[in-house]
């Protein structure tokens, strides 16, 4: 990874961020962190939310944030603006998605039973799609039972992604850089072009996003997670977590000047 001060930004239009840790800070939505996402908004720029949170509160920052669209639970979904109507697409058919909450419910009587000690996360209640377990938000889980819970998931025939707060269990081939894509398609009604949109992220479940995008940075805190990356953001950032995203977004404004 180079220093994003080495970083050439100037064909970027685009913006998909992570939000837990990348544009939040221990969980708050810092006055910099929000204003950089509003300066980028106000210069042009099209932004994507791209976060392992539930669809439910994906409803929620595209309705009240400066973005053009919220992608939740790591992909599997998307909710963007028209006029004033918030709109949703999603990855699978209504059809694969009442199989898939049948493999979930059968991911989640079997992780209570080998590992009581887990719990859901808190928000799991507004998740359509996934089913997510704390293992760094409330709880601080050992890195033993977090690899003990990725192997029940998978034994189920589903997919694990590992943020700093959840992991999650996935029934479906979704990832963040394909619920990008689909995002861009509905909400800008346009295919994505690499080339023109950076991916900012902090941790495991950001990966897909840094190996399918031209541009990517970490903020600094993505130090932590490099274990769990195959493929490392290119850049990084001085700061960590919302002020690394303020850190990029100066670097992006200042591009674009």
């Amino acid at each position: 990874m180079r220093p994003l001060e080495e970083a050439d930004l100037g064909a970027v239009d685009g913006v998909a961020f992570d939000v837990d840790d990348t544009l939040t800070t221990h969980g708050a939505l810092t006055v910099p962190a929000y204003a950089a996402l509003a300066e980028l908004k106000g210069a042009g720029f099209r932004l994507i939310a791209v976060t392992g949170r539930p669809l439910g509160w994906a409803d929620a920052m595209a309705a009240t944030w400066p973005i053009d669209a919220a992608v939740g639970e790591n992909g599997a979904g998307w909710t963007w603006r028209d006029g004033r109507t918030l709109r949703t697409g999603y990855a699978d058919d209504p059809v694969t998605r009442a199989e898939q909450r049948d493999v979930l419910e059968a991911i989640r009587r079997d992780v209570h039973h080998h590992l009581p000690e887990l719990r859901e996360a808190s928000d799991q209640p507004a998740r359509r799609c996934d089913l997510a377990f704390d293992i760094g938000e409330g709880d601080q889980v050992p890195e033993p039972t977090v690899r003990a819970l990725v192997e029940r998931i998978r034994s189920h025939g589903a997919a694990v992604t590992v943020s700093s707060v959840h992991a999650h269990a996935i029934p479906g081939s979704w990832d963040k850089a394909r619920g990008v894509r689909g995002a861009v398609r509905d909400a800008l009604g346009e295919p994505l072009d690499r080339d023109r949109w950076l991916f900012v992220g902090d941790s495991g479940n950001d990966e897909a996003g840094f190996a399918f995008f031209e541009h990517t940075v970490g903020v600094a805190n993505v130090r932590d997670h490099l274990e769990r990356l195959s493929t490392p953001p290119a850049w990084v950032t001085q700061a960590e977590r919302g002020e690394g995203f303020a850190e990029l977004a100066a670097a992006l404004l200042r591009a674009r000047s």
